[in-house]
């Protein structure tokens, strides 16, 4: 897997790429029963404005815990952990603006 930064209508995203040929290349492994290999993409419900993260990449979170605040039309709405995990990638920061159905963060 490769690690890459795009831009997209001037907003900055980090990709990972995985190319063909390295998957067929490596051995199969046997997978570890207890690991969750998953992951969760976390996405702006509505467009606005994130006031607050309460997370940074690495962190523990819980089904249920905030998240962030990401304020819209003068309402702050919590933006609750929809599955217990770990934070693998922040694509977004403080006082950064977000559409509706941006990719915020990614929990596995």
């Amino acid at each position: 897997m490769k690690l890459y930064k795009i831009n997209v209508n001037g907003k900055t995203y980090e990709v990972e790429v995985e190319s063909v040929t390295e998957k067929e290349s490596k051995p199969q492994q046997k997978k570890d029963e207890n690991v969750n290999e998953t992951t969760t993409n976390v996405l702006a419900p509505m467009q606005g404005k994130i006031t607050k993260l309460n997370i940074k990449v690495g962190s523990e979170v819980k089904k249920g815990d905030v998240l962030m605040v990401l304020e819209a039309m003068k309402l702050e709405n919590d933006i609750l952990c929809p599955v217990n995990g770990y934070v693998r990638q922040l694509l977004i920061k403080e006082n950064q603006k977000v559409e509706l159905n941006q990719l915020m963060l990614v929990i596995g």
